[in-house]
């Protein structure tokens, strides 16, 4: 079926169900947030999650304006839109007027995709792709399915074959970087968040993937290079900023690295973790007030945030508050257990 016969049964879908109104079709995924660096070998990759201990660690959200700022740092917050942005078609009326089966079962696979149903989805995706082997929005659709449920090896032979049918789109090598990143393979995915970029070169979210990776990888300045290309197209994304300035920090520049970490703050009043590592960031440089004010304002938004009543301690026991310092230690260690 070529994209003319396509689009002309979508429109009449469409019509048919325009009386029922228009859903979202968007692909869902909330990632939560990580912490970053500490000068006790704590970074962005080892460092407890101020909110939860959550998995996802990049964004494999496809392009968007860049006016929608995607919030996106440690392990992020992001939307996976429907690649193909159908609307809600009504399927017995696409199988009473004689659609392609490819199409209908992939429609159905988007449908229990929407609804949170992975194994159903990957059912109707896989007929698709048997009644279509160059389906590729069923490939694509298959593959981010396997991320969700965290089959990455799956996920990455379904993008690389999207990618052998069409090596124009930025997006299917960024989901296939996300996909190898948590498969622990860094320098592959740099690779594709690399050729994403090269693609389309304001492409946000690749840029933030290819940070995180980097950051991973110790590789600082290439970090601070990304951030700053991200910051340049997302001037309010504190997270970045955030972002940045662990990098920063991790290379001993105390000052760039709080200069990053108060913007991080100002865009983000209540953004626990930049306090802290600001915090930690005026520990060392014997600033041990200022310190003390940022880590009581991170457990005044987290109480539970083992990491901070560390560094209180430390701060403390510099300050010559031994009893206090040893009180905070003990519940550092009562909430790691």
């Amino acid at each position: 079926m070529n994209v003319i016969k396509i689009l002309f049964l979508l429109l009449l879908c469409a019509f048919s169900v325009s009386c029922k109104g228009r859903e979202d079709t968007s692909k869902q995924i909330k990632e939560p947030e990580t912490t970053i660096s500490k000068s006790e070998a704590e970074t962005e990759k080892a460092q407890e999650s101020v909110s939860s201990a959550g998995e996802i660690q990049v964004s494999y959200q496809t392009q968007r304006p860049l006016a929608g700022l995607s919030a996106i740092g440690g392990r992020v917050n992001t939307f996976e839109i429907n690649p193909v942005n159908y609307e809600n078609p009504d399927i017995e009326v696409l199988i009473q007027i004689g659609a392609d089966k490819h199409l209908i079962s992939f429609l159905q696979g988007e449908k229990f995709y929407r609804e949170g149903n992975m194994d159903m989805a990957l059912a109707e995706y896989t007929a698709a792709i048997n009644e279509n082997a160059e389906f590729i929005e069923a490939l694509i659709s298959r593959g981010n399915t396997w991320l969700q449920k965290k089959e990455y090896s799956r996920a990455v032979d379904d993008f690389t074959r999207s990618i052998r049918l069409d090596s124009r789109r930025a997006e299917i090598y960024n989901y296939r970087g996300f996909a190898r990143t948590e498969k622990g393979d860094f320098i592959p995915a740099i690779e594709d968040f690399t050729r994403a970029i090269e693609i389309n070169r304001n492409y946000v979210d690749a840029l933030v993937n290819r940070s995180y990776v980097y950051l991973e990888m110790n590789a600082y300045d290439r970090t601070i290079e990304d951030c700053s290309r991200i910051i340049i197209l997302e001037p309010e994304n504190a997270r970045i900023w955030n972002r940045r300035g662990s990098a920063h920090y991790l290379k001993g520049d105390d000052d760039r690295a709080i200069s990053d970490f108060t913007e991080a703050i100002r865009l983000m009043g209540d953004y626990a973790i930049a306090l802290y590592n600001r915090g930690n960031a005026w520990y060392n440089k014997g600033e041990y007030d200022k310190a003390l004010a940022d880590i009581n304002r991170t457990l005044a938004i987290n109480p539970s945030f083992a990491g901070a009543y560390t560094s209180r301690g430390n701060i403390l026991s510099k300050m010559g508050n031994q009893a206090s310092a040893a009180a905070d230690f003990e519940t550092a260690k009562q909430l790691s257990r």
